[in-house]
């Protein structure tokens, strides 16, 4: 089933960004998009996730699985630990990967977590 990796590329992190500079955001998609992207997952750019106080925001969905949405990443260094998470997400028949065998950064930084639109 395809998963999609919501990637917000216009997030600020909370700080001023030069004229001419990427947004944080922005450096985390290329960043994802430069890494090992797991079988299955799709790599979307999109202009908000409205987690602007959060710092660097992606999400996680799948039809027919709990959406997930992970803040406060860094675009510099957690990019493996994201595309790590997306694999055992992809691997999860109902988006819920066990608590041990996710990534550090979405156990703990976890912002929002959506149920499934429609039955699986």
């Amino acid at each position: 089933m395809a998963v999609t990796l919501h990637v917000c590329t216009t997030c600020r992190a909370g700080q001023p960004v030069p004229e001419g500079a990427l947004p944080p955001g922005a450096r985390l998609h290329e960043a994802l998009r430069a890494g090992d992207l797991p079988e299955g997952v799709t790599i979307r750019p999109v202009e908000c996730l409205s987690a602007c106080s959060q710092g660097c925001a992606v999400a996680l969905s799948a039809p027919g699985r709990w959406t997930y949405v992970y803040g406060r990443l860094n675009p510099e260094t957690d990019a493996p630990a994201i595309l790590a998470g997306a694999a055992a997400y992809a691997g999860a028949a109902d988006g819920i990967v066990p608590w041990r065998e996710r990534p550090e950064i979405f156990r703990k930084q976890s912002l929002a977590r959506i149920p499934p639109l429609e039955a699986p």
